[in-house]
């Protein structure tokens, strides 16, 4: 098991062939991920002479050094184990997956923004377009209903309370 340890950005080398392979909108996704909680998992490097090739973690590495990171957490691995790894192989896994949560989120975050916005708008346009269009409907608060009038409450001014109740009974000689 190797043991992450922290390698100087400016010392790693970077071939060609991986730095074709560099996505922009990946090394953004990554920089605003890194930012948010950090570094999760580790580039993978060789050591050649006075330097250090990267085998695995290109996008990891240019988000680190996007966000003017001096060091890189990394494991150093022989020649012969990175051989053994195709570059890119294993970081593909992990890089993809964390590309693809990041783009999760922020497809979530805009959804539930654009909904927040739309929402608000659509509650506004609609009262609007449902008062123009059923103006009798919407304006109900405005009307004035005539009140029901049991048996009792005919002769005479009605009662709002019990004990007005009571006090207009008495008043009239009533039993209740």
């Amino acid at each position: 098991m190797f043991k992450p340890e922290s390698f100087p950005i400016e010392k790693i080398f970077v071939p060609e062939k991986m730095r074709k392979a560099l996505k922009p909108e990946l090394v953004q996704e990554l920089a605003e991920s890194i930012l948010d909680i950090g570094q999760q998992s580790p580039i993978v490097v060789r050591r050649e002479k006075d330097r250090f090739v990267l085998v695995e973690g290109l996008h990891r590495l240019e988000a680190c050094r996007a966000l003017g990171e001096r060091a890189i957490i990394g494991l150093l691995v022989s020649a012969e184990e990175a051989r053994q790894k195709p570059p890119g192989s294993q970081a593909a896994d992990p890089e993809l997956q964390n590309m693809e949560r990041l783009r999760k989120l922020r497809l979530e975050r805009e959804a539930a923004e654009k909904l927040a916005g739309t929402s608000r708008a659509d509650l506004a346009t609609n009262a609007a377009t449902r008062q123009r269009e059923h103006p009798e409907k919407t304006n109900r608060s405005k009307l004035k209903a005539a009140p029901k009038q049991s048996g009792r409450e005919r002769s005479g001014s009605s009662a709002r309370t019990l004990s007005d109740w009571i006090k207009q009974q008495e008043r009239s000689g009533g039993r209740y």
